[in-house]
């Protein structure tokens, strides 16, 4: 029975695949380029860095002769009017992202990319969920800020913390938005890789 590995430090991935009751370890490699061309299409902008991270990941089992594993990595990305959203690199960035945001609709992908290290078969997927804020003032995104969830995530806000109350709605996966599209991966997982949670 291969092992499942998360290539992953987010404490959001660790608990939504807690959540499939999976029994997994957390593998992460440091030596992911995390600088791929922003100006590619969110969907395959995702897809490869989950590839690449998978990747780096693999290698580092490799050399620890841990071949006998799946490998999951995921990247998640806010996507508004033709940008790439990361994580803001400070308090101003973070504010100028939610002014963006406010009373606008933006796109979230996830690229998802699963890894069977000993023949190298890998599956990617990128899934879209959109996502509408409600008008936010000025008060309201310096009270967010503040609260200090914005500095991890991407376009800075956390719909599964605090950040709720900034989302009028949304069209797609949840989990998605919080970094891990769970439906797919556990299509990709059953279908592709012969693991089924439900046995």
């Amino acid at each position: 029975m291969e092992r499942i590995i998360l290539a992953s430090a987010s404490p959001r991935r660790r608990e939504l695949l807690e959540q499939l009751g999976i029994k997994f370890d957390i593998v992460v490699s440091t030596e992911t380029e995390e600088n791929i061309d922003k100006s590619l299409p969110p969907e395959a902008y995702t897809s490869e860095l989950a590839l690449l991270k998978a990747a780096a990941v693999g290698k580092k089992l490799t050399e620890l002769n841990r071949k006998n594993s799946i490998i999951i990595a995921a990247d998640t990305v806010v996507y508004f009017e033709g940008k790439i959203l990361g994580k803001p690199k400070n308090d101003v960035d973070a504010r100028n992202m939610l002014k963006m945001l406010s009373d606008n609709r933006h796109e979230v992908y996830t690229g998802i990319c699963v890894m069977r290290l000993k023949d190298a078969y890998t599956v990617s997927r990128s899934v879209k969920t959109s996502v509408k804020f409600k008008s936010l003032t000025d008060a309201m995104i310096d009270g967010y800020i503040r609260t200090q969830e914005p500095a991890d995530k991407a376009g800075a806000y956390g719909i599964q913390g605090m950040g709720a109350v900034l989302v009028e709605e949304i069209q797609g996966d949840y989990f998605n938005v919080v970094g891990l599209p769970l439906s797919c991966l556990y299509d990709i997982l059953k279908n592709e890789f012969d693991v089924d949670i439900f046995g």
